[in-house]
């Protein structure tokens, strides 16, 4: 293909996409990013109530999450907000973040993600936890190699207590 052929069309139906679970969340996959030329992979998200993402930072990518179904909370840095159904947030690269079921009904979330290639880790993530809880070092070691760094900020224990939420495991 030279620069001129243009990439093939992917097409995804409402549906379509292959579907994993991410322990908390789950994940169905709708853009690879081998079928944008690595411009972005676009995922959605199902939040059952009582989800939460354990607290992380990207170091590559930069999100924007759309809400598409019930409520859910965002904490960037210092910033806190919680979308409905149609809200949009940007999630800046180098900066600690977590989303969680602000609600009392299933939520759910697009998330689109630049460059591509972070897709890769919800893939890698699900295969690990399909065996049970992974051996002691090997989610740290998938998230280094996707430069994602795990936090566990001040603020956490708060937004856990004040919507019931079920603490992040362990990301060791």
């Amino acid at each position: 293909m030279d620069d001129t052929t243009p990439p093939p069309l992917t097409i995804v139906q409402p549906g379509e996409g292959r579907t994993e679970n991410l322990g908390t969340t789950g994940v169905a996959f709708k853009l690879w990013s081998h079928e944008t030329g690595g411009a972005v992979s676009i995922v959605e998200h199902p939040f059952p109530v009582g989800a939460l993402v354990a607290p992380h930072r990207h170091t590559r990518e930069d999100e924007y999450s759309i809400v598409t179904e019930g409520e859910i909370g965002f904490r960037s840095g210092d910033r806190e907000v919680v979308l409905g159904a149609g809200g949009y947030i940007a999630k800046p690269r180098g900066e600690v973040h977590t989303m969680w079921n602000a609600g009392k009904m299933p939520a759910r979330m697009i998330e689109v993600i630049t460059p591509g290639g972070f897709e890769g880790f919800f893939h890698n993530l699900s295969d690990m936890l399909a065996g049970g809880p992974p051996p002691e070092g090997e989610l740290a070691r998938l998230a280094a190699e996707y430069g994602l760094e795990f936090a566990t900020p001040d603020w956490l224990p708060d937004i856990v207590a004040r919507y019931q939420l079920k603490p992040p495991p362990n990301r060791t």
